[in-house]
């Protein structure tokens, strides 16, 4: 899978959760590609959400609620996957 399908699949999982109004996704494995544990295939993204209901809940919940959403790709296709609520 190349970075361009895995962004359509996480936007697409993403935004199908009612709690979500909107979700910029960046690729940030350029910043990792001389690192050791760096896997070819795997990617390092950044999850920008805008969300009112995960803001009001603890880090830990929305952290968990996100991972269960992309649960397949997580496993398969991220190495790193970072998350910001506003």
């Amino acid at each position: 899978m190349n970075i361009e399908q895995l962004i359509k699949i996480i936007e697409k999982k993403i935004l199908s959760q009612d709690c979500i109004s909107k979700v910029r996704i960046e690729d940030k494995s350029f910043l990792h590609k001389n690192h050791k544990s760096n896997e070819r295939g795997k990617f390092h993204i950044l999850l920008i959400i805008e969300s009112t209901e995960l803001k009001r809940k603890n880090k830990l919940y929305s952290t968990r609620f996100i991972y269960k959403v992309l649960e397949i790709e997580l496993k398969n296709y991220i190495h790193s996957l970072q998350i910001k609520l506003i």
